[in-house]
């Protein structure tokens, strides 16, 4: 078993505000990212550690944590603070991602107690109260030629929270698909545990993906937590609270915010418009989530109004009908937890960067941010087509024609190589030369020039794809890497962790998985690391 690590710019699509969030350590005083992230680990506490604790414990009891959770309960109890990152509740666990973020979670929170000294606790927050179902109701499985995407169509009267959506026969139905592509082991009996009703215990998706959660990362006592109760949603009041009675104030300071961000070449994540707010409402007849939408005092979500006094008074008596965006809820989190340190992907922290503006109004200073452990696990039959090709990650970053045709570009012969390598340059260098000669001569017999050289350069291509594409067909195997190559590692056009389920991998690691995620996480070089399984 080994790992390499490539720069995080080496993955497509990723932003500019991202790499230089990573590059911070050595970005100049003067740059704008410095300014909008908090380092290193907080000394954080909170005002009602048992209160606190008592609440997590009856979940997770509900939850069925184990042992070591609840030890760490006991410790937040009494002190000790915590390492935090979420995720959506996905179907079946969601993508390989969220295994990655709660195995980061753990390792921060494990180097922050050794260099501090304090007890750090890993907590995994569920992002329950999002509505959009559509977005968690799938899962992506492998099979040996193909990427599957299996669909419960969880259904509901109303965009309500996905969290306390309840699991009926169709989930079902959704793991009979998926235990066959599973091929049957020990992993689908757990994701049957965890996600089919029986007496006694009614499957939601929010508690589904805890015990999903909770059973992995049981030996390192990961907290899960649901915070849409009302319990939870009381100890976050100020936040809400401050979202309800500053809301012009916020506006104004994150409009600013979107300013500096285009000033500085970025762009913001989160749309803040005019009339914006932090705030969803849940309604008290339809259960439907909706967002607050702001005029002057006047607030309106779901074609009814509301006065600042009716909002104050919802969460002074309903807590949990108020829930916070994207931009508030890391914010409302740590009015709750002792966040020293939270755990983000490349959104998220670009997210941070405005909601920064909301962590000084509120609290004063924002908690830190850390980068997420990122990473794309290699089987050793896929390893061994990348060693055989003499390919690294970053050369899979494609489609599968492309690197098909790569591949069969370098089975030519060498003297086929030098040939058309030989010829090509000389064409290029003569024609430029040409193209040069006849635009000194006339401006418009040199653009004629131009034109020509490059119909001649195309077609000078175009033999060198003919010349690939007949080693592709004398090599038939060629063809059938590249499409396993992209499959595994690039699956539509996405990094595999992005897409592929945790639990697919788990079906084939078992639980030694996790502690090899930790572990990597723990040692991690910053970049994006490639696992060989």
């Amino acid at each position: 078993m080994s790992s390499e690590c490539f720069p995080m710019t080496a993955l497509p699509h990723t932003s500019r505000l991202f790499a230089d969030f990573l590059s911070m350590p050595q970005a100049p005083e003067e740059a704008a990212v410095r300014g909008w992230y908090g380092t290193g680990y907080r000394a954080a506490s909170v005002e009602h550690p048992e209160r606190l604790a008592d609440a997590l414990k009856a979940q997770s009891v509900e939850f069925g944590a184990g042992e070591a959770t609840l030890a760490n309960i006991e410790k937040l109890r009494h002190g000790a603070r915590a390492v935090v990152t979420g995720q959506q509740v996905g179907m079946f666990g969601g993508p390989l991602l969220t295994i990655l973020k709660a195995a980061t979670a753990v390792a921060r929170a494990k180097q922050a107690s050794d260099q501090t000294g304090v007890e750090h606790v890993p907590i995994f927050w569920m992002a329950t109260e999002d509505h959009d179902l559509d977005e968690v109701d799938q899962v992506s499985l492998l099979t040996k030629h193909e990427m599957v995407t299996l669909r419960a169509g969880l259904k509901t009267t109303a965009p309500v929270e996905v969290g306390g959506v309840v699991l009926g026969p169709e989930v079902e139905a959704l793991l009979e698909q998926a235990s066959e592509m599973l091929e049957w082991g020990p992993v689908c009996d757990m994701l049957r545990e965890c996600y089919v009703s029986r007496e006694g215990y009614t499957a939601t998706l929010g508690g589904a993906f805890a015990r999903w959660m909770g059973k992995l990362f049981e030996k390192q006592g990961l907290v899960v937590l649901d915070a849409s109760g009302r319990e939870f949603h009381a100890m976050g009041a100020v936040a809400l609270r401050y979202a309800i009675e500053h809301a012009a104030e916020l506006e104004t300071g994150l409009l600013t915010r979107t300013k500096e961000l285009e000033a500085a070449g970025y762009h913001a994540q989160v749309l803040v418009a005019p009339g914006h707010s932090l705030l969803f409402l849940v309604d008290d007849e339809t259960g439907g989530r909706a967002a607050l939408r702001r005029t002057g005092d006047i607030w309106k979500a779901a074609g009814k109004t509301y006065a600042n006094a009716d909002l104050l008074s919802i969460l002074e008596d309903a807590p949990e009908r108020l829930s916070p965006n994207a931009l508030l809820r890391p914010v409302f989190q740590d009015c709750l937890l002792p966040t020293a340190a939270y755990i983000g992907g490349p959104a998220e922290i670009a997210y941070f960067a405005q909601s920064e503006v909301v962590y000084r109004a509120v609290l004063g200073a924002a908690t830190p941010v850390l980068a997420r452990f990122s990473a794309t696990l290699v089987e050793s039959a896929i390893g061994n087509v990348l060693d055989q090709h003499e390919l690294r990650l970053p050369g899979v970053f494609g489609t599968a024609e492309e690197l098909a045709q790569r591949l069969g570009a370098r089975a030519m012969p060498i003297e086929a190589k030098r040939k058309l390598a030989a010829v090509g340059n000389a064409m290029d260098k003569e024609l430029t030369i040409l193209e040069d000669y006849l635009g000194a001569m006339d401006e418009s017999l040199g653009r004629s020039a131009r034109v020509s050289g490059s119909k001649m350069r195309y077609q000078m291509n175009r033999l060198r794809r003919m010349a690939a594409h007949f080693e592709l067909q004398k090599e038939g195997s060629l063809k059938k890497h590249a499409d396993a190559l992209i499959l595994h590692l690039y699956p539509d056009g996405q990094t595999q962790e992005r897409i592929v389920a945790g639990a697919w991998f788990v079906a084939r690691y078992g639980d030694g998985l996790v502690d090899r995620l930790v572990a990597e996480a723990s040692d991690w070089c910053g970049g994006h690391v490639v696992v060989r399984l």
